[in-house]
């Protein structure tokens, strides 16, 4: 379980395809806290450990997973956004996040707002998803709250710091990004449905 709450950045250093999986490793100031077995979230998306050393780590993402998020598109020198799970008994900053990635979404705007950001995403309304004004929504791994929500897109707030602490500078219209819907939106949409 994650919070949603960016601890640092990583640096693709490798992209490895074995079949159908691909090994990524990733240089990063937690690589030395790091060790084999434990879960870490890129980009929102929760992969173990499989090697590590002082300042590199490797993890690797098997083909549903590459097909689900936006790890398939990474390139050598890319930022991704990581967090490691969280501690029993620490503050919840962010909102409960799984690691999950439900499906993929396109920035199809961004704005300097003299301050902070806006953001806009589509995505595939198809797939059974909602966001809500003022509910929780993870893009790449980050806790935030939407502040715009319409059927297939919706809109955030970025402030400075969580602009330049995470891959949010780096975005721009074009981009795809990873969505984790809320969950406790996602079980009663699911109830809902069933009726």
């Amino acid at each position: 379980m994650f919070t949603g709450i960016i601890e640092a950045f990583g640096r693709v250093t490798e992209l490895k395809k074995e079949d159908t999986n691909l090994h990524i490793t990733l240089e990063s100031a937690l690589a030395s806290s790091l060790k084999i077995d434990q879960s870490v979230a890129h980009n929102g998306v929760c992969l173990t450990v499989v090697a590590c050393d002082t300042k590199t780590y490797t993890v690797t993402a098997i083909d549903e997973t590459l097909t689900k998020s936006n790890l398939g598109t990474l390139q050598k020198g890319d930022l991704i956004n990581l967090e490691r799970a969280m501690k029993l008994g620490d503050r919840l900053d962010g909102h409960m996040v799984q690691g999950h990635v439900d499906q993929i979404a396109e920035c199809v705007e961004s704005s300097n707002a003299e301050g902070s950001w806006t953001y806009t995403f589509a995505y595939d309304p198809n797939k059974g998803n909602i966001t809500i004004e003022k509910g929780s929504i993870t893009v790449n791994g980050v806790s935030l709250t939407v502040v715009d929500s319409k059927e297939d897109r919706f809109s955030v707030a970025i402030i400075p710091y969580t602009y330049e602490h995470t891959n949010f500078h780096t975005l721009a219209p074009g981009k795809i990004v990873n969505l984790e819907f809320d969950l406790i939106g996602k079980y009663l949409t699911k109830l809902y449905l069933k009726k």
